[in-house]
């Protein structure tokens, strides 16, 4: 008993542990970030709520202007976003007894028991890509993902985490070398 409590309590803490989202980013060694001044939305993220949707392009646009982009509609660059979820399933095998098994005091083999439990929960990836306009070709590329919260509040601070973390190096090269 005592050892599935303490699983218990190292899978809680493991699990508070990994809470941001797991971002990445991507972009062309050739494009020329510092000429683009102006961005377009190409496609709004589909796949979530209207209100999820329009917290998602607010802080997308909040970003792009605090880099000195302004929206325009003959812009440099076009952003386009999706929304996905994905169910997942993960194993948990909690341990009791001994964690061998072997000849007892007193006689007899003695093994440990093992109880296995399936948890299946939703993740949720934001992709935002962007184009370079007249030349039509990508020009950079932010995922962040990461399991989908339980309130709305929690879904909102994932989101915005997210958000703040991929664009944390926007545009590419402006960041001090690490």
């Amino acid at each position: 008993m005592k050892s599935l409590a303490l699983g218990l309590v190292l899978t809680a803490v493991l699990a508070g542990c990994a809470s941001s989202p797991t971002v990445n980013t991507d972009h062309d060694p050739s494009a020329q970030f510092g000429n683009y001044r102006t961005y377009t939305w190409l496609s709004k993220p589909e796949g979530a709520s209207p209100l999820a949707q329009q917290r998602i392009v607010a802080a997308i646009d909040a970003k792009l202007q605090s880099k000195g982009w302004t929206q325009s509609p003959n812009a440099d660059v076009g952003v386009a976003a999706h929304v996905a979820t994905q169910q997942q399933q993960t194993l948990d095998t909690f341990y009791s007894g001994p964690a061998w098994g072997g000849y007892r005091w007193g006689g007899g083999w003695g093994m440990g028991s093992a109880t296995t439990t399936v948890r299946t929960y939703n993740v949720g990836t934001l992709v935002v890509d962007m184009f370079d306009t007249k030349t039509k070709q990508a020009i950079w590329r932010g995922t962040a993902s990461d399991t989908i919260p339980s309130s709305q509040e929690k879904i909102n601070a994932t989101v915005q985490a997210g958000i703040d973390k991929m664009f944390a190096d926007f545009p590419p090269g402006s960041a001090p070398a690490k």
